[in-house]
């Protein structure tokens, strides 16, 4: 692991031991974020290789405790995810490439079968950080933007490979539970 991967998980740590807010979480880890992003820290070559199927998420760290989770996410030019949500608070920042974000009004739990409101789409590029989810703001879909694969830096509250999260279908406002995993980055 990198001095600076290193040196950003203890900032992580840092941030989490002196407050469970998480707004006050997301920005701060969201500053740091932006520092990293403008170092001349480097990922591995085989966390930043975009799958042809679909988009992939490297774990780069998991807290012992599952407390927290820093994971690399790739998109492949035209790829997207589905409209999600967390569960848990996030900070993505862009590494390289572009990422366009609609956002959603988070359905109240007894709005059931009706269309998500869209909120607002924005396109976030080399170098941006964004907080792209907190408990109660939290469902968006995220696509690749522009003519390169995107590689983003998520970091998550919780091991976002394993926490059940939750689908869901724009047009009904149906929710189907899923856990996304993790992958694994093939060597060359």
């Amino acid at each position: 692991m990198s001095a600076e991967i290193e040196a950003f998980i203890l900032e992580v740590e840092g941030v989490l031991a002196e407050t469970a807010d998480e707004h006050e979480i997301t920005k701060r880890v969201a500053e740091r974020l932006a520092v990293l992003l403008t170092s001349d820290y480097r990922l591995p070559e085989e966390l930043t290789r975009p799958s042809e199927e679909h988009h992939v998420n490297y774990p780069l760290y998991i807290a012992p405790d599952d407390k927290w989770s820093l994971a690399v996410v790739v998109w492949n030019l035209g790829q997207r995810t589905p409209v999600h949500g967390h569960e848990t608070w996030g900070v993505v920042g862009i590494y390289e490439g572009a990422e366009r974000e609609t956002r959603y009004v988070k359905p109240a739990d007894d709005e059931v079968g009706v269309s998500l409101k869209p909120l607002e789409e924005q396109v976030f590029e080399r170098g941006q950080v964004t907080v792209c989810c907190t408990t109660d703001d939290d469902v968006h879909s995220v696509a690749a933007a522009g003519d390169v694969p995107t590689v983003g830096i998520h970091v998550y509250g919780g091991n976002i490979g394993t926490i059940e999260r939750r689908r869901y279908e724009p047009e009904t406002g149906a929710v189907q539970w899923f856990v996304s995993g993790w992958n694994e980055p093939v060597s060359r």
